[in-house]
């Protein structure tokens, strides 16, 4: 793990210095938390071309371990708001396109520099709070696979960029990458704040504009994310959030012609709607939409009778 914190046992009761009770990384922390706990509600906005954008629709955000602890409140857009976001982005887009590559990959650099440092607290105490994840579960999350999906992606871009096709002699083979013709649109889910912040950053590392919506329950750490790519220098315009219900969005960003790209994860049954109707939809963009997708499958739960509640079938019904 990238410059991690907090460490990873490798072997079952090995004591883990940032673990222990008492060590200044937990302390530090816990600190945090309890300032953040403590603090008086927060409104987050929608951040569309650099500003904050709010409405006078307010959803709540509360503990999911704590159902009455309102922590603050997000606005609820419309769809002028992602008509707005896909505008800023559209504005942002040749700018950054045009970008050297090596100073994007600077900026996302900057930006696990900043979380291994200043922000790692934040964003450890942001998705304890509104993801119900303790210590371990946040920093393995929100802090170091983040900080590795960052300088990761930097080592792909490089070798994807070193990739070139062989010449015979009397000819030279060029390969040139360049962003899509449009924007991506980035759908993420509630449980990891690491993959909410990826699938907006990827497509952004390699040239590309977003508008990123994030799962209702994870507006809270999404507004540190966005705070963190600020202070690492992204462009304004170049990565839009808005919280907005879900068909109002697709209804705006599937019928825009410069739709270029969907990356998502959550649910198979949202993935497939979303595929059909982009399908349905074709005919109407600039240029064949590019589709990325992790979904989701369903356990199965063993009942042991030993649980006496729960010990006959006829409960279970």
């Amino acid at each position: 793990m990238s410059n991690a914190i907090f460490h990873v046992p490798v072997a079952k009761n090995e004591p883990v210095k940032g673990y222990a009770p008492g060590s200044p990384e937990r302390e530090s922390l816990l600190r945090k938390y309890r300032e953040m706990y403590e603090q008086e509600p927060i409104d987050v906005p929608m951040y569309i071309g650099g500003k904050e954008v709010r409405t006078e629709q307010k959803q709540a955000m509360t503990a999911p371990h704590e159902h009455a602890k309102v922590l603050g409140h997000f606005n609820m857009g419309d769809a002028s708001n992602v008509r707005s976001a896909i505008d800023c982005a559209m504005a942002a887009r040749e700018k950054w396109s045009a970008l050297p590559w090596e100073e994007r990959a600077a900026i996302f650099l900057k930006a696990a520099d900043l979380l291994a440092g200043p922000f790692r607290d934040k964003m450890n105490a942001s998705t304890m709070l509104a993801q119900s994840k303790n210590v371990f579960q946040a920093e393995i999350d929100a802090a170091c696979e983040l900080i590795d999906f960052f300088r990761f992606n930097v080592q792909y871009m490089t070798q994807i960029y070193k990739e070139q096709p062989e010449s015979l002699p009397g000819m030279w083979n060029r390969l040139e990458y360049r962003p899509l013709e449009g924007f991506v649109f980035a759908i993420t889910p509630f449980n990891f704040t690491s993959i909410a912040a990826n699938l907006c950053a990827a497509p952004a590392m390699m040239g590309n504009v977003v508008v990123w919506k994030p799962a209702e329950s994870q507006v809270y750490s999404a507004q540190v994310i966005m705070e963190l790519f600020k202070a690492a220098g992204v462009p304004d315009g170049v990565i839009n959030m808005i919280t907005v219900d879900g068909p109002v969005a697709g209804e705006v960003i599937f019928s825009d012609k410069n739709f270029a790209g969907l990356h998502f994860t959550g649910s198979t049954a949202v993935f497939k709607n979303l595929w059909k109707q982009i399908g349905n939809n074709l005919d109407h963009f600039r240029t064949y939409p590019r589709i990325v997708g992790e979904t989701g499958g369903k356990d199965f739960i063993m009942v042991h009778c030993s649980i006496e509640s729960l010990c006959s079938f006829e409960h279970l019904a």
